[in-house]
């Protein structure tokens, strides 16, 4: 009962400006993050995430979400280029299922600012879902001080069940890399740097029939990907930071990957092989061990958030297990590996 008033208290203040879907593994979902990172790197990328969090206070956040990228006209167009993504992300919370479902179309244009660079533009509209069961909610004034009671009121407002908003977002995104083809290559330095803002029209958001909005999310993100030279590693760290009116979160980390086997230049018969073990730190909230393993134009990376919040008396230091499952595929490349392959067999 006391994990379950614990939550309770925690949970209250996202009801009328309700907190958004969230990844610890934020570099696998691009996407949500900021609509310009859509076919920077990768001419089609589609990632499947997965997150159960909160198993030991009460029944857990449980999250979904899916990505799909597309690259149009890139062979095409040496210049420039457009891209266009989908992302759909659901989950669900607490006895009183809190709910939410958010689907967003982006588009963006991408610019060749050099040999190895690119700058792109995006914007994206979407909508949110939003659900409760208010009947199973427990509030802090119903508890006599040593036990809940529900025949005592609470003296809250009424919550409606669902409602519907309306969402926009846009970004920037600086992309710089020497070679794209695979996701585990051993090709120096790589990395983007971008800002976006979510919620930008600040939607009316509440579950309390108020005319509460949702703040916009202001959102900075970087990553890196450092190769050394003959050594067949790499560090990757990278950097997320967000503002949603008084709230903020940040957070930092890296991967150190090591290169089980790079790709045959000419055949393609050797496919690209790493494995990355990473951590990574939420600040005042939580460590996150993570462990991602690349095989050519796949990628599976699994994580641990180990909580150090105030509810770590609650959560017995649990947060939240969580998996991502992705398929790239760069630009050219079925075009490149045929011609490779052709050279390699006429000799």
């Amino acid at each position: 009962m006391k994990n379950k008033l614990l939550f309770t208290l925690f949970i209250l203040p996202f009801l009328s400006n309700a907190q958004d879907i969230h990844f610890s593994q934020f570099n696998e979902t691009p996407v949500l993050l900021n609509p310009a990172m859509s076919c920077t790197a990768f001419d089609t990328r589609i990632i499947a995430n997965y997150k159960n969090q909160w198993a030991s206070v009460t029944s857990p956040f449980e999250t979904y979400g899916i990505s799909i990228e597309k690259a149009l006209n890139h062979l095409k167009l040496k210049k420039a280029f457009t891209g266009m993504s989908l992302g759909i992300y659901k989950d669900k919370a607490g006895d009183a299922g809190l709910g939410s479902l958010s689907i967003n179309l982006g588009f963006n244009a991408i610019v060749k600012t050099g040999e190895f660079s690119k700058l792109s533009g995006g914007i994206g509209a979407g909508i949110n879902y939003r659900t409760i069961d208010a009947t199973k909610l427990q509030w802090e004034s119903q508890y006599d001080g040593s036990a809940y009671d529900p025949t005592i009121s609470s003296g809250e407002k009424p919550l409606q069940k669902s409602f519907l908003t309306g969402d926009l977002v846009a970004g920037f995104v600086y992309h710089y890399a020497r070679s794209e083809r695979y996701i585990s290559a051993q090709d120096g330095t790589k990395f983007d740097i971008g800002i976006s803002a979510s919620h930008y029209n600040t939607p009316k958001f509440s579950y309390a029939l108020s005319d509460d909005q949702q703040f916009t999310k202001l959102i900075f993100h970087t990553n890196f990907d450092i190769g050394i030279e003959s050594a067949g590693v790499a560090v990757v760290p990278s950097l997320l930071y967000m503002r949603q009116g008084p709230s903020q979160e940040l957070v930092i980390g890296s991967y150190f990957k090591y290169i089980i086997q790079d790709q045959s230049i000419y055949t393609g018969i050797k496919k690209p092989c790493a494995i990355s073990i990473g951590l990574f730190y939420r600040a005042a909230d939580a460590v996150i061990p993570s462990l991602l393993f690349q095989y050519d134009k796949y990628a599976f990376a699994v994580s641990y958030d180990l909580n150090t919040s105030e509810l770590t008396g609650a959560s017995k230091a649990k947060g939240g297990l969580e998996f991502s499952l992705k398929f790239n595929m760069s630009p050219g490349y079925g075009k490149s590996l045929g011609k490779s392959l052709n050279r390699a067999t006429s000799h």
